[in-house]
């Protein structure tokens, strides 16, 4: 497609909101009213619900956030001011894939869902495995083509906290990304059957890219009340890599050691598998056949940026969208913290070149 548009926000988290919303407003209004639309879907949730009903459930969750990061949701609020979108609406359209999570629970659970947005694989390479003794973090993002064009890459330099680099979608917070203390987060998508009120996953990737240490960004997961299922692997410039399964009331921390530590969408601990709501087969098959795929890839070592990108761009792991699904690889992103260099792609890694970035 193209390379990711580059949006600067500084200042206070209200001044960063209202820059966004004036910035890229008819669109996010516009990916909002999608994503508002879906969380009442059957297709999506099991359970089809009004707008009021949904907007409600969304609603209950506006103290959680607030209790979680107040300056977060001021930034919300800012975005909220200038496109004329109520918080509940921007929670929704920041969280789609935890809030349909709380859906599913209220609705009293279903069988596997027809749609589901989870076709991502992420890695870490340690130092060892880096041909310049600097590690990675990397990952596709996948998800409906439809949000393919709603790409952005956020320029982040907040009065009082570290600067950072977010790959996002317009009139979300931050989904992937790494700070000037070189911190790097990234996700995937977990089925959870526990759905709860509680905190959505990108205002987590954001305070966790508030931390100077991989300690306390570890904490700001484990420490939060969520509302659904999201795996997130950290990685720092001193070369320490974790991964946590997280589910709501539970989280499974796993620490890097010689080997990339690849996860893609399904569970991989007893204790969050049978926190996870069925998975069709077909999705299940195509996760394992991601995560197995990304190993392989990534065990000889002497691993380059280049090298990364090939990962990315491998016909197992790069998802081309076809009917009924749709879903695709909608861009990629690949962070050297120790360097503080981001390369992002924005649409198919196979299709268009990364651009690099520095922070």
């Amino acid at each position: 497609m193209s390379t990711p548009r580059l949006l600067l926000l500084e200042g206070t988290p209200r001044e960063m909101g209202r820059a966004h919303g004036r910035a890229l407003g008819e669109q996010i209004r516009r990916y909002t009213a999608e994503r508002v639309t879906l969380a009442g879907s059957a297709a999506w949730t099991g359970h089809s619900l009004g707008r009021d009903e949904v907007l409600a459930l969304a609603q209950d969750c506006v103290s959680e956030h607030e209790s979680y990061a107040p300056d977060l949701m001021d930034e919300i609020a800012g975005i909220a001011e200038v496109t004329g979108l109520g918080v509940a609406e921007l929670i929704i359209c920041n969280g789609f894939t935890d809030f349909i999570d709380l859906v599913y629970a209220r609705g009293g659970g279903a069988k596997e869902t027809a749609r589901v947005e989870d076709d991502c694989t992420a890695f870490i390479v340690p130092d060892s495995l880096s041909a310049d003794g600097r590690g990675f973090f990397g990952q596709t993002w996948d998800m409906h083509a439809s949000s393919a064009p709603y790409v952005v890459l956020l320029h982040g330099r907040p009065t009082g906290a570290p600067a950072f680099l977010a790959f996002s979608l317009t009139g979300c917070i931050g989904m992937i990304g790494m700070n000037d203390a070189g911190i790097a987060i990234g996700i995937n998508n977990l089925l959870g059957a526990e759905g709860q009120v509680g905190v959505t996953w990108p205002f987590v990737v954001r305070k966790v890219l508030q931390q100077t240490d991989i300690e306390d960004a570890l904490a700001c997961i484990t420490g939060a009340r969520l509302v659904g299922a999201h795996n997130f692997q950290l990685f720092d410039r001193h070369g320490s890599g974790i991964n946590i399964e997280a589910m709501p009331g539970h989280c499974a921390v796993s620490r890097c050691g010689a080997q990339a530590l690849v996860h893609s969408n399904h569970c991989l601990t007893t204790e969050t598998v049978t926190r996870c709501r069925p998975r069709a087969a077909a999705s299940q098959a195509s996760s394992e056949a991601r995560l197995g795929r990304a190993q392989s890839l990534l065990a000889e070592g002497a691993l380059t940026v280049e090298g990364l990108m090939a990962v990315t761009r491998d016909p197992v792991i790069c998802v081309r969208g076809e009917p009924p699904l749709d879903m695709q690889t909608c861009g990629a992103a690949i962070m050297q913290p120790a360097s503080g260099r981001l390369w992002a792609v924005q649409g198919l890694p196979v299709d268009s070149p990364y651009a690099e970035y520095s922070l």
